[in-house]
């Protein structure tokens, strides 16, 4: 059984999500010693600037400024992507390959669909990817259970309420240094392309007031959030501290 395990694997349905919405976070526990991969679910081809290849690039440059262990891209379908056993069993392969204690997954809901779907997809990987009686092969190799003790969804373009909010503070610039590595994507003005939602130095603005105002909850100056499927313990009160 072949695995490369890892302390958290983060899945994006595009590549750059990560980046946006959780890469403070996964620098953070990077820092401390944990061991971190991404999978992106799509190569974001519908983008409206930049191209597969430019894209594949970018997010490499990103994963060397945050520091992860691996990166993968399952080239599903960008926009069209299905909630099927297909796809479903290309996750639990990733999840058991990694056989992570902690998934990060897209926004359970979103301006862009996709960030919906691969929540509910992931969601569900994880769950059976679980099972004894699914059964999967990577190279070759058989597989054997693995079920994340915990899956957290980061928030991205639309607010959602969080149930639990990092101290990112520390990370701030390198998180913003991994976003602009998308040339393509984000605010460059020597780049050619459309105006996108996403391509102008106001998106970026909105990126770090959204931050300062999860911060302003924590009494720090920059927080990520994520919301929770379940219930959280503790072992007593000065963990919330």
């Amino acid at each position: 059984m072949r695995t490369n395990k890892v302390d958290i694997l983060a899945f994006a349905a595009h590549p750059d999500d990560v980046e946006l919405s959780a890469s403070g976070t996964l620098m953070k526990h990077i820092a401390q010693g944990k061991k971190v991969a991404i999978v992106d679910l799509t190569r974001g081809e519908l983008g409206s600037r930049g191209t597969i290849e430019t894209r594949k690039e970018e997010a490499g440059q990103a994963a060397e400024i945050m520091g992860i262990t691996a990166r993968v891209n399952l080239a599903l379908q960008d926009g069209f992507f299905e909630h099927n056993e297909e796809n479903l069993l290309k996750i639990v392969e990733q999840i058991r390959y990694f056989q992570p204690e902690i998934v990060l997954a897209n926004a359970v809901e979103d301006r862009h669909p996709d960030h919906g779907k691969g929540s509910k997809l992931v969601s569900d990987a994880c769950f059976l990817a679980g099972l004894i009686k699914v059964k999967t092969y990577f190279e070759s190799d058989k597989q054997v259970p693995h079920r994340p003790r915990l899956v957290l969804h980061y928030i991205q373009d639309r607010y959602i309420k969080p149930d639990v909010l990092i101290d990112v503070t520390d990370f701030y610039e390198r998180k913003m240094d991994a976003i602009l590595a998308y040339k393509t994507q984000f605010f460059n003005p020597g780049q050619d392309g459309p105006q996108t939602p996403i391509s102008g130095q106001d998106f970026l603005n909105f990126l770090s007031g959204r931050m300062a105002e999860m911060g302003r909850s924590i009494g720090v100056q920059y927080a990520e959030g994520f919301t929770t499927e379940r219930v959280l313990g503790v072992n007593d009160f000065s963990t919330l501290l």
